[in-house]
């Protein structure tokens, strides 16, 4: 069975997404530097796709599969505390 999403919702520092499985699981906004610079409209103005949730206003594409494992924004190199 593959896992989608159900359900997005925002608060001030997490995005929860609503699984098909019934999971909600709670990503921290800073793991998506684009949602979370976005404004509250822009946020709202997401669509599922196959295998993730689409902001086509943002250019910002979360796969379900990167969530279940953890990730987050891997276009943008993390930053190492020395």
């Amino acid at each position: 069975m593959t896992i989608s999403a159900k359900n997005v919702k925002f608060d001030e520092t997490t995005m929860w997404v609503e699984l098909s499985d019934g999971r909600v699981m709670g990503i921290p906004l800073v793991w998506f530097p684009k949602l979370l610079n976005a404004s509250e409209q822009d946020r709202c103005e997401y669509e599922f796709s196959k295998r993730g949730i689409h902001w086509d206003s943002l250019d910002e594409d979360i796969s379900i599969d990167g969530l279940l494992a953890g990730k987050g924004d891997i276009t943008h190199s993390p930053h190492h505390v020395a």
